[in-house]
């Protein structure tokens, strides 16, 4: 095994260990956006069941109120979890670049080698 080898195998581990994250805040917002949308039609149920929908009205429900208030905080939580998938997105691109210089300095080393190699066996 080169010595190299050990150094793309920590790239490629470091690749895959970025996209798992990637992965991870995506399912976050999924569900997060499920769960807003959720409360959305529970929130229009529940309007529709006491006849009110306005929110500044004294009478409206006060679980359709917290309802909107929990989902106004997943969607803010999504939003903020859109920023964090930037992030995570740069992230991984500077991990595949250092991954791809990795692999070209190796596949350049071994093409060095390989005449080294082919000569040795010629001149024994």
């Amino acid at each position: 095994m080169k010595p190299r080898s050990g150094i793309i195998q920590l790239k490629t581990f470091r690749v895959q260990e970025k996209r798992r994250r990637l992965a991870q805040i995506e399912a976050m917002i999924a569900d997060f956006q499920r769960m807003a949308e959720d409360l959305d039609k529970e929130i229009a149920a529940e309007e529709k069941r006491s006849g009110i929908a306005d929110v500044n009205h004294f009478a409206y429900p006060t679980y359709a109120r917290a309802a909107a208030q929990r989902r106004d905080n997943l969607l803010q939580s999504a939003d903020d979890l859109k920023n964090q998938l930037a992030d995570a997105m740069a992230d991984l691109d500077e991990a595949l670049s250092e991954l791809r210089k990795a692999e070209a300095l190796d596949d350049r080393e071994g093409v060095r080698e390989r005449p080294a190699a082919v000569l040795r066996t010629v001149s024994a």
